[in-house]
């Protein structure tokens, strides 16, 4: 079992979730979150003077997957939230050692779905 975790730029969040639910993939949760990569954060100009904002704005992905949709799921998300400019974001995959249904009490991958 692993645990994905992708960050993303916010106007992809629709095009990443249709690749995911092509890939079979449906669960999964959403955050907005702000943050800062090698970009910096953005330089804007207000009342003509230029400031410096050093947290953007992106989306956080949390995925828990079997094996066998680790591949498709990274698959999907790069492949939809590319842009090919900086700030596209990151996939961040993780071992899952355990997890918990709690409506039903099954635990392992029969709880990830």
């Amino acid at each position: 079992m692993k645990y994905i975790i992708a960050i993303i730029q916010p106007h992809k969040l629709t095009e990443v979730m249709g690749a995911l639910e092509k890939a079979n993939i449906p669960l999964i949760t959403v955050s907005n979150v702000l943050g800062r990569g090698r970009q910096k954060g953005i330089t804007q100009t207000y009342r003509g003077t230029r400031e410096v904002g050093s947290l953007l704005q992106k989306v956080k992905l949390e995925i828990a997957v079997n094996e066998d949709f680790v591949a498709p799921a990274i698959e999907a998300i790069t492949s939809s939230a590319k842009t090919g400019d900086i700030g596209d974001g990151k996939i961040f995959v993780l071992d899952l050692h355990d997890v918990m249904r709690i409506r039903t009490g099954e635990k392992g991958s029969e709880a990830i779905g």
